[in-house]
């Protein structure tokens, strides 16, 4: 699995609205209003990296109202929870495919 964190800023007054239709893309499993430099961050999870540079170029870029965004892309997690057994339910691959 591979795991981003996307740091939005949005135009005055669109903050709900790309909340919302960031909430709505596959990939995207949880969005934070914040409070700070940023006035969302967004959690992308998917199974392959090539799965994220798709939601990120072709999805997340053309919500409109998004003024500037940075990803992060996580290498490891520090967590006493399994996140990566959580997070990766339904994603698992078949043996034709490996």
């Amino acid at each position: 699995m591979t795991t981003a964190i996307v740091l939005l800023d949005t135009e005055r007054d669109r903050v709900n609205d790309v909340a919302e239709a960031l909430v709505r893309l596959d990939g995207v499993s949880e969005v934070h209003s914040v409070a700070g430099r940023y006035d969302l961050v967004a959690i992308l999870r998917v199974a392959e990296s090539d799965d994220l540079a798709t939601l990120v170029t072709e999805h997340v870029r053309h919500i409109e109202g998004i003024t500037h965004s940075e990803t992060l892309i996580g290498f490891r997690v520090h967590s006493r929870h399994d996140l990566e057994r959580l997070f990766s339910v339904g994603m698992e691959r078949s043996g034709a495919e490996e």
